[in-house]
């Protein structure tokens, strides 16, 4: 998962589409960049890390202009190279940058016609960079000396033709525009508003409303699927919608973990959907263990705490803070390579001995994806004195790899893929555990926005809305992307890199 961000405004931006970035750190942490304009020449800065130890003060006092992007990124088929860290940026036609949230599903296919029939080069394994070049080559074969709107939207038609899977993009042309687009399905979350500065309007497009809402703009509306959105430099917006067929599915998982409480993702508040869940998992438990004997629920911070608070409530029991969370320790679904992820736990997370010693404790988490962190949270409940730890997912069981932009890589990685809800209780050592059942989670969020009338539930349950997914494709994603593969990508990156600096 990634962030994006572009601002047209009429001051410079560089301090903004900082400030945007931090807002939108949870979609990220391995890379972060930032590219503006001013005169048609283009400023860039990107490099691995957080967005507070990419930036110094010199280094932005050089991002000069009043339009640009930016993104934040962590790795998913990719390594954690500087060289993939975005925006990318091709000189033909006209100067490109380009920021993509989201994953392509025909990247190869894509990659042997940019090279054998589009004629250009890629420098890189990512597939934000195909992406870039498919528009690029969409734009050049318009043959215009001097681009209008109409020949920006017509290139994004382009895009919609040849692209399959999912993004959530924002383009700047040098000396003309940013460009704001989302794929057929809507997969990938995009949003935009304006704000008024001395009379004059200025734009922002961004991942999550939050982000435009800490900068002062007020949203417009979220960006339709298959839409684009062109604002050009002078602060004049255009839409126009580019896709033949679209289909709006957005990836429910968005609302599960990936997006922040105080957003509003295609006009259904993620706070409340997650109040929802805990409404909805908090009635199964009832319905299958009107008995229980649970003491206390507590959360597993941080975006579990919304659906536990709603569950402790309808179950009659105790809600606890349990666990405090470091607050300088990376997110461990995000932290690329197990061994990570596993040595994060106990540095991320500390148990307050009193909440849990001789009670049987209820832990909530947004949801279960290898299982080894789970395990590790449970002993660490027993450890501080647990009598009986049960445990609950607001989510389903994530059974399938995520093909559209989230590290979900390989199926044997996944815990509850090929095992029981039983087994995987076992495997993770729990007392007892509930899964949300996969129609109350959909309708938990679509109650929010009933006009959306189906999900992107692939890890749920195996349906792939772009239809090109098939077993052949998840075991070459598997190739690419388990943790061994990642972590001979990533070492062999960093000799590389260390011999280029040395």
């Amino acid at each position: 998962m990634c962030g994006i961000a572009a601002i047209v405004s009429h001051q410079p931006v560089n301090q903004e589409l900082y400030d945007a970035l931090t807002v939108l750190q949870h979609r990220g942490q391995d890379a972060a960049g930032i590219v503006t304009c001013e005169n048609g020449r283009l400023y860039l800065r990107k490099e691995n890390g957080l967005t507070r130890d990419v930036f110094t003060n010199i280094q932005m006092l050089k991002l000069r202009g009043n339009m640009g992007i930016a993104h934040v990124r962590y790795p998913t088929a990719g390594c954690t190279s500087s060289a993939e860290a975005q925006p990318f940026y091709v000189n033909s036609p006209f100067g490109l940058t380009l920021a993509h949230n989201g994953n392509l599903t025909n990247t190869e296919e894509l990659k042997k016609a940019l090279f054998i029939e589009d004629q250009r080069h890629l420098n890189t394994d990512s597939d934000s960079e195909v992406l870039l070049n498919i528009f690029a080559h969409e734009l050049q074969s318009l043959g215009k000396l001097h681009l209008s709107v109409a020949d920006v939207f017509e290139a994004v038609a382009g895009v919609h033709r040849r692209c399959r899977g999912a993004y959530a993009v924002v383009i700047m042309i040098a000396g003309f525009g940013i460009l704001g687009f989302r794929d057929p399905n809507g997969i990938r979350p995009l949003i935009f508003g304006e704000r008024k500065t001395d009379g004059q309007s200025e734009f922002m497009i961004a991942s999550e409303s939050v982000a435009l809402d800490v900068l002062g703009f007020s949203v417009l509306r979220d960006v339709q699927p298959g839409e684009a959105v062109f604002i050009e430099q002078s602060g004049v917006l255009h839409t126009q919608q580019c896709a033949q067929k679209p289909d709006h599915c957005p990836c429910i998982f968005e609302y599960v973990y990936f997006a922040r409480p105080d957003s509003i993702i295609d006009n259904i508040s993620v706070h409340k959907a997650r109040l929802r869940m805990g409404e909805k998992l908090a009635t199964k438990i009832l319905k299958v263990w009107p008995d229980h004997d649970i003491d206390v629920v507590i959360p597993i911070p941080d975006t579990s705490r919304t659906a536990a608070l709603q569950m402790a409530y309808l179950l009659g029991v105790k809600f606890r803070e349990g666990f405090i969370k470091n607050r300088y320790i990376g997110r461990t679904f995000i932290m690329p390579g197990q061994k990570m992820r596993e040595k994060s736990v106990r540095q991320k997370l500390n148990a307050i001995g009193l909440e849990f010693e001789g009670k049987n404790v209820l832990l909530v988490d947004d949801s279960i994806v290898r299982g080894t962190t789970s395990a590790q949270i449970i002993q660490m409940a027993r450890d501080a004195g647990a009598k009986k730890v049960y445990f609950a997912s607001a989510a389903p069981p994530v059974r399938y790899p995520n093909v559209y932009g989230i590290d979900m890589p390989a199926a044997h990685e996944l815990i509850a893929h090929n095992r029981t809800e039983e087994e995987v209780c076992e495997e993770i050592t729990a007392d007892r555990l509930i899964y949300q059942d996969l129609d109350d989670l959909i309708d938990a969020v679509r109650k929010g926005n009933p006009g959306i009338q189906h999900f992107d539930t692939s890890c749920f349950s195996k349906k792939y809305i772009t239809g090109d997914v098939d077993d052949a494709y998840l075991d070459r994603i598997e190739t690419l992307r388990n943790d061994n593969a990642q972590t001979t990508r990533n070492t062999q990156s960093f000799i590389i890199e260390m011999q280029n600096n040395s």
